[in-house]
């Protein structure tokens, strides 16, 4: 085992070299607007918990509840006995909020989008995929074993052209982000949705960080656009906006009961906790009884962008998602470092999670930050672009 353990030194070495090395580093406190990190407090801007929802007063009583009724555990996976009356009633409510017929709970997102996509497709079939979808969703279309297709971000003409050149046989698959985490765009879903019906093509949405966010009743973008009923296959999660853990694929009930019979990361996985189904039941009636709170979220967005682009900083998206492109990865460290230093807490992204070049610091606000906070952000961020040398 020394040889192996110099080989793995040599790696990480290698890793830090490149500026790509990581570590954890443990939070004091839960996810709210401030958090304390190695003794200090420090205004948190690199959360999920878009609406603060992780620490809602409903969230933890319904957890809780759960907790004494059904245990810590499910105690199987779903096909065993770990599918109890609380999970179908969850999943009964997520298929009313979709719009959908039916929907199924998984333990993540990378496990809904691993057995969704294994579910669907087989060898000789064909998945287009978006350049720059979740590393669940590329990894879900290895897994499958059929042939897959990268078509550019966004652009749904060259996706149109792929596919009247694909060869015939076997089913086809569009599968894409709706939210793209990392660059806080949205997918020009009306357009896929034709291209999908022009071609016969299955239609995945991953809405993992729309859900929570967009749409009239904070059910994602399909909802937004009017399209739920285009799509054939919407997949999100509850951990981000819905403050809790898990997630969820919807759509008819063929899809949901042929999921439940082929997908490997349900089948063979211990069924979501208790705890993180009701939490998730009590975070849809929080986002449609509290519209405030998404509206809230895009406007602390918007003002941060604003800010951030007239310092001359390289501050992108459309929604409540603010990457602040730097490019380098020492530049990006550092200037997370300088951030820190001034009470910001804001993560630095490299590769691979970017492509290679485009490194950024990816700047999320909760609907539960003060103006005041965001203020104090924008002064931070001028401050680091000082001591960094960065435009400003």
């Amino acid at each position: 085992m020394r040889g192996l353990d110099q080989q793995m030194r040599r790696e990480l070495e290698e890793l830090d070299g490149r500026g790509l090395h990581r570590s954890l580093r443990p939070l004091e406190t839960a996810c709210d607007p401030e958090v304390r990190l190695h003794g200090r407090r420090v205004l948190q801007l690199s959360s999920n918990n878009y609406l603060g929802l992780a620490t809602h007063p409903e969230l933890r009583a319904a957890a809780r509840e759960a907790i004494d009724q059904w245990g810590c555990g499910a105690g199987a996976s779903r096909l065993i006995t770990g599918h109890t009356d609380l999970h179908a009633d969850v999943e009964r409510r997520l298929a009313a909020f979709k719009g959908t017929e039916a929907a199924l709970l998984f333990p993540s997102g990378y496990q809904a989008n691993l057995g969704a996509i294994g579910a669907l497709m087989r060898a000789g079939d064909h998945i287009y995929s978006d350049a720059l979808n979740h590393a669940s969703i590329i990894d879900g279309c290895r897994l499958a074993r059929a042939a897959v297709h990268v078509f550019p971000h966004r652009d749904a003409a060259a996706l149109d052209a792929a596919l009247r050149n694909a060869p015939a046989g076997g089913r086809r698959l569009i599968v894409t982000d709706s939210v793209f985490s990392m660059d806080g765009d949205r997918t020009p879903l009306a357009d896929l949705a034709e291209v999908a019906e022009r071609h016969d093509a299955i239609l995945m949405v991953d809405e993992a960080h729309a859900t929570g966010i967009l749409g009239e009743r904070g059910a994602g973008l399909a909802e937004e656009c009017a399209l739920t009923h285009r799509i054939d296959v919407h997949m999100g999660t509850l951990g981000k906006a819905l403050g809790g853990a898990g997630a969820y694929v919807a759509g008819s009930r063929a899809l949901i009961d042929l999921i439940v019979n082929r997908a490997r990361s349900f089948v063979f996985t211990t069924g979501l906790a208790p705890a993180a189904v009701a939490a998730a039941g009590a975070a849809i009636a929080v986002v449609q009884r509290e519209p405030e709170r998404r509206r809230r979220v895009l406007a602390h967005a918007e003002k941060l962008r604003r800010g951030l682009r007239a310092m001359g900083l390289d501050a992108g998206g459309d929604t409540h998602i603010v990457p602040v492109l730097l490019g380098d990865n020492r530049a990006t460290l550092a200037f997370a470092a300088a951030l820190l230093e001034h009470g910001v807490l804001v993560h630095p992204i490299r590769p691979p999670t970017v492509p290679a070049g485009t490194a950024r610091l990816r700047v999320t606000p909760m609907a539960t930050h003060t103006d005041a906070q965001l203020d104090q952000a924008l002064e931070a961020f001028a401050s680091a672009a000082r001591a960094c040398g960065a435009p400003r």
